[in-house]
C-alpha cells in the first residue's frame, strides 16, 4: 500500500469568513459550497475547512474547544524572515491573533498565530545549514 497524500480537516464556524481570512493572508482558499479548500505552499498541501456540524458528523465526536486547549499545531514554511514578518502583519490585518511574536533563534525564525476559529499556526523560516549539530 502506498500513501501519497494528506488532507488536513478543520472545523470552522463560517466558511465565507474563513475563506476571506486565508485569502487575505496569502493562502489560496477555494469555496466549494459545503467546504473550503486551502492550498498551502509549493507542494499544495490541502487543508479542508468544514462547517462544525459537518466536521462533527464526519468524526462522530465532539469538536474540541480551541479556547480550552490545542489539539494540533499547523506549521508552514517561509522563504525568509521578511516573509514571516509579512505574513504575521497580514494575519493581524485580517482579524487573526498573534500568540507568538516573531522570534529569532539564529537558524530558525518564526512566529505563531491563531485563525478566526482558534486553530493555531506557526510560520517558520529555517536555515538548516546553521542548525545546531548534535
Amino acid at each position: 500500500m502506498a500513501i501519497n497524500d494528506i488532507w488536513i480537516n478543520l472545523p470552522v464556524k463560517d466558511l465565507d469568513k474563513s475563506a476571506e481570512f486565508f485569502n487575505r493572508i496569502g493562502i489560496s482558499a477555494f469555496n466549494g459550497g459545503d467546504m473550503v479548500r486551502l492550498l498551502v505552499g509549493d507542494k499544495q498541501t490541502v487543508v479542508m475547512l468544514f462547517p462544525e456540524s459537518t466536521f462533527q458528523r464526519f468524526t462522530g465526536n465532539e469538536i474540541s474547544s480551541t479556547s480550552q486547549g490545542t489539539e494540533v499545531l499547523l506549521s508552514i514554511g517561509a522563504e525568509s524572515k521578511e516573509d514571516v514578518d509579512d505574513l504575521i502583519g497580514k494575519v493581524t490585518e485580517a482579524g487573526g491573533t498573534v500568540y507568538g511574536k516573531p522570534s529569532d533563534q539564529g537558524w530558525m525564525y518564526g512566529a505563531g498565530f491563531v485563525d478566526l476559529d482558534g486553530h493555531r499556526w506557526n510560520v517558520l523560516y529555517m536555515d538548516l545549514s546553521q542548525a545546531p549539530q548534535k
